[in-house]
């Protein structure tokens, strides 16, 4: 007798018994209503008049699907996304969502979508970082009440139509095209004040522009399939105007 009511106890302890690991957390209800929280460790839970949901608290990605999505400038494009989160109320997380997942999952769309009409396509090319933080600010607004955490959102690609990149393409090549104007244009103001600069030199300089001369017919006279015309300096001439055989 002793023996079955001892066996009957220890097989309602086994029963009892709920092992939660250090990740999770469990909520215990009693009766169908919320009690308390479980920690981490081995628990009791009485059979038929108390049940016990765990809870993962680990971080979790959640890959939002590519969206269909217009910018404000009118700009069709596709973008898919990974939100990152935890779960900061394992009982919220329990009572007030049926599937943690799917509302983020289903969320972060509808945001995404919204966020993308929001914004110019350069912005989103461009201030990417921004878009996904007004995502995460919009998502975490909603997620508080589910006892969810948004630890962040990263937008992991950005589809354009194949017309659109050939015109980002082209818009791309004339920018490089115009500041290669630019620099080759400031280049010849460059050349061409330094040339006036060393012109203002020889022509104030007595003599500077003869030995140029000279040093130029050096240069070229190094090479003996070369033919030089070489003319008579005008102070040359007026050396010999000066001279008078009479005197």
């Amino acid at each position: 007798m002793y023996a079955t009511i001892l066996f009957v106890v220890v097989l309602v302890l086994l029963i009892s018994i709920r092992q939660i690991n250090q990740y999770e957390r469990g909520v215990r209800f009693t009766l169908g209503k919320y009690t308390g929280m479980m920690q981490p460790g081995w628990r009791l839970v009485i059979p038929i008049i108390q049940t016990m949901r765990k809870v993962d608290i680990r971080t979790k990605a959640v890959e939002v699907p590519y969206q269909d999505a217009i910018t404000r400038d009118n700009v069709s494009c596709k973008i898919n996304a990974v939100i990152y989160y935890r779960v900061a109320d394992a009982a919220k997380s329990v009572i007030e969502v049926e599937n943690i997942w799917n509302a983020v999952s289903q969320l972060a769309q509808t945001t995404m979508r919204n966020v993308v009409g929001e914004l110019s396509l350069d912005e989103l090319l461009s201030e990417r970082d921004q878009a996904s933080g007004r995502i995460k600010e919009l998502v975490a607004t909603h997620t508080q009440s589910w006892g969810i955490e948004v630890l962040g959102v990263e937008l992991k690609d950005i589809a354009l139509p194949e017309e659109m990149k050939r015109t980002i393409a082209k818009q791309a090549e004339a920018e490089r095209e115009k500041r290669a104007v630019i620099i080759n244009s400031e280049g010849e103001v460059a050349a061409a004040e330094n040339l006036r600069h060393a012109a203002e030199i020889l022509a104030s300089s007595s003599g500077a522009l003869h030995l140029r001369t000279l040093n130029t017919i050096n240069d070229v006279s190094s090479d003996q399939s070369n033919t030089i015309v070489f003319a008579m300096p005008l102070e040359v001439l007026r050396a010999f105007e000066r001279f008078n055989p009479k005197s």
